[in-house]
């Protein structure tokens, strides 16, 4: 009798802290800025080795984003980092103003976004997050899927600062497969798997959902495209132009709110372009009940099973010419 062992999980915050150590010790314009958060942003062993490059206001995130700015103005490099529900929603004029509007190359690290804080509920959720912050002209939006790829987004940040908004997973998701898809590009998606039925645009914790989801389609004969919507702003319109084109149906999964998140980046393209396709997008709407993450995306529906059975209804339907 063979058996399956279900891949490791691993935690991204763990992979951004020893990132930007390993970064810090080459280049000295390295800070952090946190708001009382020492712990849950994992910048305790940052601390113990650089104790002045760490600068903590305290809980004052507007503040926190307005050092952060200064500090950028003067040449350095700062990491801000919070819990995101704090970060993006009490800081949100100074994100605007400080570091878009101005400018300044701020890299903001949203901490344990979307549904990581569980039970702590609606509070601490930022499933707002993309809403809030797609419509600031001149903020990139990241968000690394694995440890692999939350490395190379701090290197290429501190290689290339910009304002950044950087969501850090909480939720232990596994790493990709090594050696699928190509690495991260600025304002692009990264295909993880080729098909022409449906495509399948996924975000954050839903990308290695949304490779399995395509898995378990392979196995009914439906050719599912999975797009890694890692770089969510600057936002890939040619991709998804490309896979309204070839496919005519997609689904989009991501942690984040419906209104004005991923989903609804993707159905701005595709009503506007004369390959149209069917839709369907999965993410939260609403406040969320209270409950573990692992109930929570279960109740939203962000599961394999949700994103194969949301994928497999628009291919059939497409089939079937409806």
């Amino acid at each position: 009798m063979s058996t399956t062992t279900a891949p490791a999980v691993h935690d991204n915050r763990t992979a951004f802290a020893e990132q930007l150590i390993e970064l810090a010790r080459a280049d000295e314009r390295v800070v952090a800025v946190c708001n009382d958060s020492v712990g849950s942003s994992n910048l305790v062993a940052f601390r113990d080795e650089f104790p002045d490059r760490l600068i903590n206001v305290g809980i004052a995130e507007q503040n926190m984003v307005g050092v952060g700015a200064g500090l950028a103005n003067s040449g350095l490099v700062p990491f801000v980092c919070a819990a995101a529900p704090f970060l993006t929603g009490r800081a949100l004029e100074q994100i605007k103003a400080d570091v878009a509007y101005s400018a300044h190359p701020v890299v903001l690290c949203g901490m344990s976004p979307g549904l990581a804080y569980g039970e702590l509920g609606p509070t601490h959720h930022s499933p707002e997050d993309f809403s809030w912050l797609r419509p600031l002209p001149g903020l990139d939006i990241v968000v690394p899927t694995d440890r692999e790829q939350t490395r190379q987004v701090v290197r290429e940040l501190v290689e290339h600062p910009r304002p950044t908004y950087v969501r850090v997973g909480r939720f232990k998701v596994p790493d990709l497969p090594e050696g699928v898809g190509e690495p991260l590009q600025r304002g692009r998606f990264q295909t993880l798997r080729e098909g022409d039925d449906v495509a399948i645009i996924a975000v954050g914790s839903m990308v290695s959902r949304a490779v399995d989801a395509a898995d378990l389609l392979a196995a009914e004969g439906i050719s599912a495209r999975v797009l890694n919507a890692a770089w969510l702003s600057p936002f890939d319109s040619e991709a998804v132009q490309l896979a309204a084109a070839d496919c005519g149906a997609i689904v989009t999964a991501e942690e984040a709110n419906v209104s004005g998140g991923l989903g609804a980046a993707v159905a701005s393209v595709v009503a506007q372009q004369p390959a149209r396709a069917r839709m369907r997008i999965l993410g939260t709407d609403g406040f969320a009940p209270t409950g573990s993450t692992q109930w929570l995306l279960d109740f939203f529906g962000l599961t394999v099973e949700g994103i194969a059975g949301a994928a497999r209804d628009l291919a059939r339907d497409e089939s079937r010419g409806a």
